[in-house]
């Protein structure tokens, strides 16, 4: 009953019991890839002191940064093969796909805790690339399509904040275990993962959109159907925009976040700080990174909601590449550049939670039947080009002898992403193709 002169107030859905577990399923999968991710960045220098002399080649720190580069390249190389997901996904289920996912890269993490040479490492960067590169297509394309629909876009903001809390968790982790045990626990914790897919066979159903399509035989999707759909007239002009966007987020990313403990370490060394003290400095701005970077995925469906999904992206676009070209390009070489420098990485936070956007934006583009083979080869495909990327900047400051202009550089390829985002595709205000 509503009073006159009283205004009706919006009332949410309410989530039932399968909206909750699948979500927290999907977010707990997506944290710990978190983990697993950073896990590699942390253990990083032990590992290949240990396994470089047993492969054959020298322990000095040009060798270090070269092999990690290559193992970090390898990785990227195995999160776009991730793309073989999505084809299973919408044949199979999405809870299933999910399940894979985090087994399949939970069982090679595990592994990496027992390798006896840097090449048996090697091969398992990439299995673990394959598995966790899969888990966060198939995790929001279940939240995506079982959430209510006034629901929907805020759960997959939520959903993403999943990455930043690994981070913490894998600092935490490297706090307690890997300085008492060693590197090889580290990874052997990285199998933990596993432990969920218990969790989520025991209740988590498929959502209703993909049973429906499932129930009629004819009317689902076989693999391959699924995959070459995404090229179809209807759908060849989003999937191909949608990957040159992603494809600018991860060339982003790398000056977003991955150069930003070196930044604050080099910064700190050179105004004083002794090495273990720089070292706390570079993990308190990765914290502040993450950190900004979760406040940033809560923001986005709200803005998305406000101004419209191009906009809105434009606006983390815009906030990063700036802060991207000052942080590395102006004040890295400043004097006291150490407490500016935190200010910006907030900045540098907000703006790389531009992923959010594509969790909540490209399920909106694609139909049940291929939905999950799109949001997988979309935030596959940019991958290759972040295999390109390591060498690339790595080469630029080998070359230049600074790590801040070649990272500054990189936000340039920003300005291609607001050329692109008017051939987006908006879709504020429609509800979730069936």
């Amino acid at each position: 009953m509503v009073l006159a002169g009283v205004p009706a107030t919006h009332v949410r859905t309410k989530l039932n019991q399968n909206q909750i577990k699948g979500f927290w399923a999907a977010w707990g999968g997506w944290t710990l890839d978190g983990m697993d991710a950073f896990i590699y960045a942390l253990v990083l220098v032990p590992a290949l002191t240990e396994l470089l002399p047993r492969s054959g080649l020298a322990v000095t720190p040009g060798n270090v940064g070269y092999y990690g580069s290559i193992l970090q390249a390898l990785f990227l190389f195995g999160w776009g093969l991730s793309m073989v997901w999505g084809p299973i996904a919408d044949r199979f289920g999405r809870v299933r796909a999910l399940m894979l996912t985090i087994l399949f890269y939970s069982i090679f993490t595990f592994m990496c805790g027992i390798v006896t040479s840097l090449w048996q490492l090697a091969v398992l960067r990439v299995l673990c690339g394959i598995g966790l590169g899969g888990e966060q297509p198939m995790g929001g394309t279940f939240v995506a399509e079982e959430w209510p629909e006034d629901r929907r876009k805020m759960g997959a903001g939520y959903m993403h904040t999943g990455y930043y809390f690994g981070f913490f968790l894998a600092a935490m982790a490297n706090y307690y275990i890997g300085a008492n045990y060693g590197w090889r626990w580290m990874f052997i914790l990285g199998g933990a993962p596993a432990l969920l897919v218990g969790w989520i066979q025991s209740g988590v159903r498929e959502p209703a959109t993909w049973q429906k399509k499932a129930a009629d035989e004819r009317e689902r999707p076989k693999m391959r159907d699924a995959f070459w759909a995404l090229f179809t007239p209807e759908y060849r002009r989003r999937t191909i925009v949608n990957s040159l966007l992603f494809t600018v987020s991860i060339v982003g990313l790398w000056a977003g976040s991955i150069y930003v403990p070196a930044a604050v370490t080099q910064i700190a060394v050179r105004e004083g700080y002794a090495t273990a003290a720089a070292a706390r400095l570079a993990s308190y701005g990765s914290m502040v990174l993450a950190i900004a970077t979760i406040i940033g995925c809560l923001m986005a469906p709200w803005l998305a909601e406000r101004l419209g999904r191009r906009p809105t992206m434009g606006l983390y676009f815009v906030t990063l590449g700036v802060a991207v070209a000052i942080a590395f390009g102006y004040v890295f070489y400043m004097p006291q550049a150490l407490t500016p420098f935190f200010v910006l990485i907030v900045f540098l936070g907000i703006g790389g939670a531009n992923f959010a956007m594509y969790t909540l934006w490209l399920p909106e583009q694609y139909s049940t039947g291929c939905r999950a083979s799109a949001i997988a080869f979309v935030s596959s495909v940019g991958r290759f080009v972040g295999v390109a990327m390591v060498f690339l900047v790595g080469t630029a400051i080998q070359s230049y002898g600074s790590l801040g202009v070649p990272v500054a550089v990189t936000a340039s390829a920003f300005v291609l992403g607001l050329i692109l985002l008017p051939f987006a595709e908006e879709t504020r205000g429609r509800p979730l193709p069936a």
